[in-house]
């Protein structure tokens, strides 16, 4: 822009008092001229702006010229030092000679800068007469370079598969925040979800409800990319317990709304705890995360979280299942957190589960980074800003923060300021050096918050008594008041000043968080108590009686300030602990139990002392949703000492029952299962119900033939038709498919009886059933009837759903009969072995001493069915007792494994001793276990008529192998799937040592198909072993040769290599021998 004389004379008259410039720095010349206090005089005196006229920097005629023909300012200024150099080359060491170039090198990078960035240093796009502004660049990181490629790699591992964690520590204002959003792009880029929350010292009560709140945000992002995808996969994973994610995400319902009944939406919600909540979000975050769609959690000012909340980040990243793809940053203050943090207990435990764990540090930015980031503020190049750059860095050890909320100070106070002949910033360097600030960033903000209108200061402590940030509509419902009507306008106010920005869901921020502690210190801290008591007092005014939805915690929050005034009436007590009461059943619903257990707790310290006697109702109802919230937090003892404390306080025994149902479920989450009995005993006594101290077996055996007999007059589609209405039908069925599944007489009618369990619980839909449903169904009654495969994966279904739902030792019985099934059916071992881990894993937060033996168990034979040298060995006598005692329980699933063990590894001897003690016990049902060592004893015994094993009763082996052939002709009977090759393989072998060989090979074939059709590839690869071998011993070595080839590359996609070396030695023999035969034959 040009100007005539005339023009830049009235500006300079005009703006000589008001808007003075400064000179460009030149303390050499104060420091000539005056001594110390006459130099401060000065210095003070053009602080005030007290100029007798606005001096022209631009001395040389032809740069006035130049200015005057529209020449940008920049080049104007490059061509001045240029010829201030010719000008000190001739002797002239004049002050104003202090900004000539020192070399080409310097000249080259002013001029690269121009290039490089023309709208900011080359062009004059700011208008004098509007006044400049300082132009930040906002989205670029400064002296982070490191630290951006730690953070992106660490991203591009995540995008390959793998969850990864990246903690950021730093003092506020420091830039972790924009660290970690200048990754959002390229996560977006490559089709990730990016979501966040900020935690605050305002909210400390409810840290779990932001992080289940970030992941209830991704639901609304999948929706907009892969909608269908999703839904189908989220709807496959969960099945009937859907309903436990939707309560725990509602914008679940928004990826397939058609789906979502109203009565899913009201589907248990006290029953899920802490451990619960996690593992339903670990389930999510398997299904919607992947290579192609990785999740980035960033989780703000971790200072303010706790265990609750930190918990779900290390289940979701120390997931061995693998199948997650989660990159997770944290940021925290360092500066605020003491050593014993739970932040860095979070980073030991994922170190020590095998996350790869990186952790930065963000110091004050270095001076010549500081330097740039000033350089790009004032469109200047950095050999003019350097000096500056000093002062500041000296003053705010390069806080970037700091910095910028100091260089707005000093534009407010006239200390930087814009000159208009130049149309550069200019300054004084020694004004700026003796200024006296503290290291604060809060000082500046403080005394500038202090110069504000009262509607803007008011509007600024109401926001920073919220937290970080608030709703709009809450400042509408203060609008209303007498008190605060003029928040609305201060709003406004704050908005145009920059503390407060609304992001795109109308929701208001701070746009820092020293900008909230700045505001916050507004208030004098004698008053912040009565100052949040009246706020939220004004708030539940308005709001008393209306469904307000999360906004009763804010209130609550506000209100509970003021619990000595509060005290001191006793209806207004009342009031109070009714509203904490709804906050705590607010915060139930959507599964943060320890923000209900906080609510809660409030309440109850509000109640008078005569609460039982004349706050009846109100004192059972927070009690007993107090033991529950107790629970759900695994704080077991403080729940039992509430329900116990209930029980002597109830008016009638009605009354009692919930709270005998709670303590009841209580004691058998803690493995407590005589007492829980106890408990129920007495409660039915109390009913006036009766349970024998035993039952004598004709008289059980009559009860289970009269209920059958009344079941079988019934159908199955008149069943459910008649009955769907009655959900304790639903309980009669469970109970009685329970009593009578394990006896072998009537299987089709226990099936049938079970089967309409299971219809009733899919329709109803109650989620809290699954586990024990599925625990009994798939794992004692379906193997008879069902694909073992299916068993397998519907009882890990159970064990989901019983983590999800609280249910968590039902829950983990399902994952050992998963396991225990899975094995039979041929799984692959080396992920069978990954999932024992997993489990394993697992056990050490779920505490189940039976499950954890038992898994450890299946581990070891799963060890030594991969390879024998490798098994773990467990200390048996330890883990299941004694062997010998006849009434230790656990000795038969010992004796199994054993027996499996052996015969796979190929020790016949020892195999029939384990299968003779497991038969040995008196079995009065049809057992899973037992059908399988029965086709095991049965092989194990025709290897040893083969053998013609010494010390071995013939009679006794052909007894056992009949035995066993009958027992696989029934179960075949029921299920072809899961028997047929069984039966198959075992009359081949029987025809084969009677010398039957057309039958034996028709046989063997047979076994062979049916294992391939079944999925049994373990007894595919055993079948063409045994065709192997029978060919091998009547010298067909081709035969022999194809078979072995066949078993070989069963047992490798089984995962043995104990049983693959095997089968290459047998090879390698049958080869040998082969090619003796044709020496011998030449």
């Amino acid at each position: 822009m040009s100007h005539s004389d005339d023009d830049d004379d009235e500006c300079s008259r005009s703006r000589c008092h008001a808007a003075p410039t400064i000179k460009e720095p030149d303390q050499k010349r104060a420091r000539n001229s005056h001594d110390v206090s006459s130099r401060k005089k000065l210095m003070l005196t053009r602080a005030k702006g007290d100029f007798d006229r606005a001096e022209i920097p631009f001395q040389l005629p032809c740069i006035i010229r130049m200015q005057k023909l529209g020449i940008p300012a920049s080049i104007c200024l490059m061509t001045q030092n240029l010829l201030e150099c010719a000008l000190r080359g001739n002797g002239n060491n004049g002050d104003q000679l202090h900004n000539a170039y020192e070399s080409l090198a310097v000249v080259g990078e002013d001029l690269h800068l121009l290039l490089l960035d023309p709208d900011r240093f080359l062009f004059d796009n700011q208008s004098i007469e509007n006044g400049m502004q300082l132009l930040y660049r906002s989205d670029k990181l400064y002296g982070r370079d490191k630290e951006e490629t730690l953070i992106t790699d660490a991203f591009c591992r995540v995008s390959r598969g793998k969850s990864e964690a990246f903690f950021i520590g730093g003092f506020s204002g420091s830039g972790k925040s924009m660290l970690v959003d200048s990754l959002r792009d390229r996560v977006k880029c490559v089709g990730g979800y990016v979501t966040k929350h900020k935690f605050d010292a305002m909210s400390r009560e409810k840290p779990l409800s932001g992080v289940i709140s970030a992941f209830n945000q991704v639901c609304l992002m999948i929706k907009g990319r892969a909608r269908p995808v999703i839904a189908k996969k989220l709807r496959d994973e969960f099945g009937v317990d859907f309903s436990l994610l939707l309560r725990l995400l509602p914008n679940v319902s928004v990826l397939f709304p058609e789906l979502i009944s109203p009565a899913m939406r009201v589907e248990v919600g006290e029953v899920m705890n802490a451990r619960s909540v996690c593992f339903t979000l670990l389930r999510f975050v398997r299904v919607v995360s992947s290579p192609r769609h990785p999740i980035m959690l960033f989780l703000d000012d971790m200072q303010w979280a706790d265990s609750t909340a930190l918990d779900v980040i290390h289940t979701i990243l120390s997931d061995t299942m693998g199948s997650s793809c989660m990159f997770f940053v944290g940021t925290y203050r360092d500066n605020e957190v003491q050593i014993d943090h739970d932040i860095f207990d979070l980073m030991e435990r994922l170190e020590i589960s095998n996350v790869r764990t990186t952790k930065v540090y963000l110091a004050g930015l270095d001076q010549e980074d500081l330097n740039t980031m000033i350089s790009d503020a004032l469109c200047l190049y950095p050999r003019i800003c350097k000096s500056l750059s000093d002062i500041l860095f000296q003053k705010t050890k390069g806080n970037p923060f700091f910095v910028l909320e100091f260089m707005q100070s000093l534009k407010s106070r006239g200390l930087l300021q814009c000159n208009i002949h130049q149309k550069r910033w200019v300054w004084n360097e020694d004004i700026i050096r003796a200024e006296d600030i503290t290291d604060n960033v809060l000082h500046l903000l403080s005394s500038k918050m202090n110069g504000l209108s009262g509607d803007v200061q008011t509007l600024l402590k109401v926001m920073a008594c919220f937290g970080s940030s608030t709703n709009e509509s809450v400042i509408g419902y203060l609008n209303e008041s007498a008190e605060y009507a003029g928040v609305r306008n201060g709003l406004e106010g704050a908005l145009s000043d920059g503390f407060i920005v609304k992001d795109e869901e109308g929701s208001l921020q701070f746009v820092h968080d020293k900008v909230r502690e700045a505001a916050y210190n507004l208030i004098p801290d004698s008053d912040k108590k009565q100052f949040h008591y009246h706020l939220g007092k004004v708030l539940y005014s308005f709001c008393d009686g209306e469904d307000v939805g999360d906004t009763i915690f804010l209130i609550a929050s506000q209100i509970n300030h003021g619990k000595e005034w509060i005290l001191g009436d006793k209806d207004l007590s009342i009031a109070i602990a009714e509203l904490n009461m709804k906050a705590g059943e607010k915060a139930l619903d959507g599964c943060d139990h320890k923000t209900a257990y906080s609510y809660l707790g409030a309440a109850l310290s509000l109640l008078p002392n005569d609460h039982w006697r004349n706050h009846y109702d109100l004192s059972l109802r927070l009690n007993f949703l107090m033991a529950g919230a107790a629970k759900s937090c695994c704080q077991y003892d403080e729940a039992e000492q509430i329900l116990r404390g209930i029980s002597g306080r109830t008016r009638c025994f009605e009354d009692k029952l919930p709270s005998y149902l709670l303590l009841s479920q209580i004691l058998r989450t803690q493995g407590n299962g005589a007492d829980a009995y106890n408990t129920c005993s007495f409660v039915l006594l109390q009913l006036g119900e009766t349970i024998p101290e035993s039952v004598a077996p004709e008289a059980a055996k009559t009860l289970v033939e009269d209920t059958l007999k009344m079941y079988e007059e019934v159908y199955d589609d008149d069943w459910l038709e008649r009955k769907m209405e009655d959900k304790t039908l639903l309980t009669t069925l469970h109970s009685t498919f329970t009593g009578v599944v394990t006896k072998d007489d009537d299987a089709v009618l226990c099936y049938r009886i079970a089967k309409n369990a299971m219809s009733l619980q899919e329709r109803f839909g109650m989620a809290t059933q699954i586990p024990e449903l599925y625990f009994q169904f798939y794992g004692r009654v379906a193997w008879r009837f069902e694909p073992l495969q299916v068993c397998a994966d519907n009882l890990r279904r159970g064990f989901e759903t019983g983590l999800s739902s609280g249910n968590n030792e039902m829950g983990l019985q399902c994952a050992f009969h998963a396991i225990k099934t899975a094995i039979v059916s041929g799984a692959n071992l080396k992920s069978t072995l990954k999932e024992i881990d997993y489990y394993l894993h697992l056990l050490k937060t779920y505490k189940s001493a039976e499950v954890k033996n038992f898994m450890l168990n299946l581990r070891e034979t799963v060890s030594v069915l991969i390879d024998k040298e490798d098994a773990t060995g467990i200390q048996e006598k330890a883990v299941f007792g004694d062997l010998d005692d006849p009434s230790n329980k656990l000795r038969d699933v010992l004796f199994y494994h054993r027996a499996i063990r052996a015969y796979w590894s190929g020790y016949t001897e020892r195999c029939y001793y384990y299968s003779e003690k497991y038969m040995s016990i008196s079995w009065q049902e049809v057992r899973f276990m037992k059908v399988q060592m029965e086709f095991y004893h049965g092989l194990n015994s025709l290897d040893i008529l083969k053998k013609k094993l010494r010390g071995f009763s013939s009679v006794k082996c052909k007894e056992a192998l009949r035995t066993s052939i009958s027992v696989m002709r029934n179960a075949a009977a029921h299920s072809d799937w899961n028997y047929a090759n069984k039966l198959c393989l075992l009359v081949a072998e029987q025809q084969s040592l009677s010398d039957d060989h057309r039958n034996a090979i028709k046989l063997y074939d047979a076994s062979i198909k049916s294992a391939r059709k079944s999925g049994f590839i373990h007894e595919q690869g055993l079948a063409c072993e045994k065709a192997g071998f029978y060919y091998k011993r009547y010298g067909n070595n081709d035969k022999a040769l194809e078979y072995f080839k066949q078993a070989r590359e069963c047992y490798e996609e089984w995962g043995s290599s104990m049983k693959v070396d095997f089968i290459q030695n047998e090879l390698n023999n049958v080869n040998v021998q082969m090619l003796l035969h044709n020496e011998l034959a030449r």
